[in-house]
């Protein structure tokens, strides 16, 4: 998470949707950052503490911005990261197991270790479904977010890539398909709705 006090804004790193990238590039142009475990803070609670602490102690309110994967894609993501050899051994590992049986771990009542993944939606959203970031993105156009933060910074922000994920196979059927998006018909519904604003959805948050 960074906040950027010129600009008014504040970065919520939502995983698996290139924030190592975005956070490196950004970081020198950061006024606060929070890293490793305190990284990946949801929207919920930056709205809970995060953000009455810059209102009450620096007279600093902000708006929001985070990238949303197609969220087929960013459960890939997932696997391919687990499928690595930093996982291997661990129970966070997710060799010897296939992308359909992963999705439908994720998806179960009680995932395990290797399936517990959480998701974008309750991420960037408050307990009962109010998206919480001003300017939500979508990963796969990339161009409108480096566009907006072109304008926000007044100079372009070239990325590097990090934290890049291990290729591997990793196919999905179609009735699991079927039941990730019955399961997470909120998330899909949102990450249309980035897509159909242009890949920047504004959503006014008070």
């Amino acid at each position: 998470m960074l906040v950027f006090s010129k600009q008014n804004l504040a970065f919520l790193a939502v995983p698996k949707t290139g924030t190592t990238a975005f956070e490196m590039a950004l970081r020198p142009r950061a006024d606060i950052i929070l890293t490793k475990r305190r990284k990946h803070l949801t929207a919920t609670r930056f709205h809970n503490k995060v953000a009455p602490f810059l209102a009450d102690t620096f007279d600093l309110t902000v708006e929001t911005m985070a990238v949303m994967r197609d969220p087929v894609e960013q459960i890939r993501s997932w696997y391919r990261y687990r499928s690595g050899p930093r996982q291997k051994g661990t129970q966070a590992s997710t060799n010897g197991c296939s992308f359909d049986d992963f999705v439908q771990a994720v998806i179960s009542d009680d995932p395990p270790p290797f399936a517990g993944i959480g998701s974008q939606f309750n991420f960037v959203t408050s307990g009962k479904g109010k998206v919480l970031v001003t300017h939500l993105f979508a990963y796969e156009n990339q161009p409108v977010f480096h566009t907006f933060l072109a304008q926000a910074f007044g100079e372009e922000i070239v990325l590097k890539q990090k934290n890049v994920s291990p290729p591997a196979n990793a196919p999905l059927s179609a009735p699991v398909e079927a039941k990730l998006r019955k399961a997470r018909a909120e998330e899909f519904a949102l990450y249309d709705r980035i897509t159909a604003a242009g890949g920047h959805l504004v959503t006014p948050v008070g």
